[in-house]
């Protein structure tokens, strides 16, 4: 099934680019599905995945089309790791963080974008925008030391996005920002060992006394009110919410599991009995339909919920207005949204097929130990969300979370 919920002045071209960029990703998911046990038994996503990707252009939906990237849009973002996501969620997990983090560079000023892709137009950049680490004034730019966890993509990275805090400006605007490190400058810890979403070898990264020059600091605060500090700004994709974006982006993969696992529903149903009863066929059976049914509609309900924020993010970008508080608390609201109706979606599917879902052998289970994880992460999280966009229908605003 399409769902159709765009922004209106989207043009031909960019529909166009979208269909054809999905399109590339359906090419693949052969490929990708293939290697899903590997994935997430080895704990990485293959060379080979990232590779394919990047050969597609799959990774450059966010790169500035200054240094040979997309410029995309956030609803294509989305469809391309739904489609991913139909095959791995690791592998779809990556595919959104690596994109969205080189959208984080697009915020910075114009040297800094230098420094990652003047040279090396195809760096990868990974990031954790929590402020695990420390940023002391020195001439020129910061001293850096810090841990920064879950480090999605770190591991096919180039550079790095990480969150510190300046201890120096406790008090004042800019006391948490975001920089940037090359990787060669870091170093990786092994300590993802989680059941879900394996395979994005989301470790931990460890820097100490790092220089980093005054240009590769963005203020965290002036970027959640939208003052960033591009000097492109024509470019429409760089006026998108910070915040919004930073959680629609997790759901893309979701959606890819969620429609993994009702098609394996669909698959199976007409081929196994419903055990302990008469029914020939699971697809004979009035509870099997019935979950298929609420399966696929929580399945295209968390699709309506991304899409439409998506199509929010998209129209205000392209329109250069910033949402507003209220409009922006709806936003997160329709992530959470999203994420717990693709995780309702997979449970329900896995209760229609019993306990054979959890075998080994099973894709089903790899799907619901992915969806269950990733589904959780902090901006994801729907019940601060709920708060948040509840406080906001009364009027009150900004008493929960400045990451809104």
């Amino acid at each position: 099934m399409t769902i159709t919920l765009d922004v209106p002045r989207t043009t031909d071209t960019a529909r166009d680019l979208r269909s054809e960029l999905v399109e590339r990703a359906a090419t693949l998911r052969p490929l990708i599905a293939a290697g899903a046990d590997r994935t997430d038994r080895e704990r990485m996503v293959p060379a080979e995945n990232i590779g394919a990707l990047a050969e597609a252009g799959l990774l450059s939906l966010m790169r500035p089309a200054r240094y040979g990237g997309l410029q995309t849009d956030y609803r294509t973002l989305l469809e391309v790791s739904r489609e991913v996501g139909r095959a791995c969620g690791s592998t779809a997990w990556l595919t959104s963080l690596l994109n969205a983090s080189a959208w984080f560079v697009g915020l910075f000023p114009a040297q800094a974008q230098d420094d990652v892709w003047a040279q090396t137009p195809d760096a990868r950049v990974a990031g954790v925008v929590t402020p695990s680490g420390t940023a002391r004034v020195v001439e020129g730019g910061y001293r850096v030391s810090g841990r920064w966890a879950p480090a999605s993509g770190c591991a096919h990275a180039d550079w790095a996005v990480l969150g510190v805090t300046r201890p120096d400006a406790e008090g004042t605007s800019d006391a948490v920002g975001i920089v940037l490190a090359p990787m060669t400058e870091l170093t990786i810890e092994d300590t993802w060992f989680v059941a879900g979403m394996r395979g994005t070898a989301s470790n931990t990264l460890v820097g100490e006394d790092l220089f980093v020059p005054a240009h590769r600091f963005h203020s965290v605060p002036d970027a959640v009110e939208g003052r960033y500090a591009t000097p492109f700004t024509d470019e429409a994709l760089y006026r998108a919410p910070f915040v919004p974006t930073a959680a629609l982006v997790l759901t893309g993969p979701q959606l890819g599991l969620a429609a993994a696992a009702v098609d394996l529903l669909l698959e199976k149903a007409p081929r196994r009995a419903l055990t302990l009863t008469s029914y020939a066929s699971q697809a004979e059976a009035p509870t099997i339909q019935l979950a298929a049914a609420k399966a696929a509609s929580l399945a295209d309900s968390a699709q309506l919920h991304a899409y439409r924020a998506a199509a929010d993010i998209d129209e205000a970008a392209r329109a250069g207005v910033f949402p507003d508080y209220d409009a922006r608390a709806r936003m997160r609201m329709d992530a959470g949204m999203a994420a717990v109706h693709a995780r309702e979606a997979v449970r329900i599917v896995c209760s229609a097929q019993g306990a054979s879902s959890f075998g080994e052998s099973n894709p089903l289970q790899r799907i619901w130990r992915d969806i269950e994880t990733g589904s959780r992460h902090a901006v994801l999280n729907p019940e601060v969300a709920a708060e948040i966009y509840g406080k906001s229908l009364f009027g009150i605003r900004g008493t929960v979370s400045v990451m809104v």
